[in-house]
């Protein structure tokens, strides 16, 4: 039963969030491809999110460079929130008078990368922990279903506005995903060993390192003050209003 209330705890925050951090953003004049890469990290699993919806926004050559800043900036504002609520999470522990389940639900159900999540659930020791894994896991599984979808919304949109009609959009594929869904297959019903999942985990690790590393090279720190105060405001807001969501939902439902 408790897997049931996770999947659609899930579901509601992703969507939730999705909606309300782009609502936001373009409420305060945010380019839309930002915001949209912006409300999927805050929404779904950080850096991880930004990077996998972002092939589903297909702008023009002329502006590849633009939408590499755009990835940029939504990673850098997603980063540096999930950072601030994990330590916001660990202080309000001792007020909140919360079971380790449910301050475990509420860091999954309320922090953007899976890292935050851990180190978050980590504070209320093993049964916290773990339920704070399983939570964000929950909303991991959703990048999928909503690259998908913001794949075909941004292109129909798009469409829309350069032609003046709404044309059929052939439906993006985020064909990265492919080799989650395998790894996810075989690790459920291949007996790897542990050994072999250990290695496989810290070359996870190492590649996801040199992955985020090539990203900082290309931070720009204008750029970021420039183009990314509006968008950062966007997220606190939405990452504030999602905390105290989450609060409330573990305290009456877990």
């Amino acid at each position: 039963m408790r897997g049931v209330k996770t999947i659609l705890l899930a579901m509601v925050v992703v969507t939730g969030t999705i909606l309300l951090t782009y609502t936001i953003a373009r409420k305060l004049n945010v380019e839309k491809e930002l915001a949209i890469l912006a409300a999927g990290g805050t929404g779904i699993c950080g850096a991880a999110a930004v990077m996998g919806i972002s092939p589903q926004i297909k702008v023009p050559e002329e502006q590849a460079e633009h939408q590499r800043e755009n990835e940029v900036l939504a990673v850098a504002v997603v980063a540096i929130l999930g950072t601030i609520f994990t330590l916001v999470d660990i202080s309000l522990k001792p007020l909140l008078h919360l079971t380790a389940t449910q301050f475990g639900v509420m860091a999954g159900a309320s922090l953007h990368e899976i890292a935050h999540a851990v180190a978050a659930g980590s504070a209320g020791g093993p049964v916290s922990m773990d339920a704070a894994i399983v939570t964000k896991l929950s909303r991991v599984l959703m990048l999928a279903p909503a690259a998908l979808i913001i794949g075909a919304w941004y292109q129909r949109s798009t469409n829309k506005d350069r032609s003046g009609e709404e044309p059929k959009a052939k439906l993006p594929i985020p064909w990265f995903m492919a080799g989650f869904i395998l790894a996810s297959i075989i690790g459920t019903f291949v007996p790897l060993g542990s050994h072999l999942i250990q290695l496989l985990v810290k070359a996870a690790y190492l590649f996801l390192g040199m992955a985020m590393a090539a990203l900082g090279i290309s931070v720009n720190f204008r750029v970021i003050w420039q183009r990314g105060r509006n968008v950062f405001l966007a997220a606190i807001i939405s990452s504030v209003i999602l905390l105290i969501f989450a609060i409330i939902v573990v305290k009456l439902f877990f």
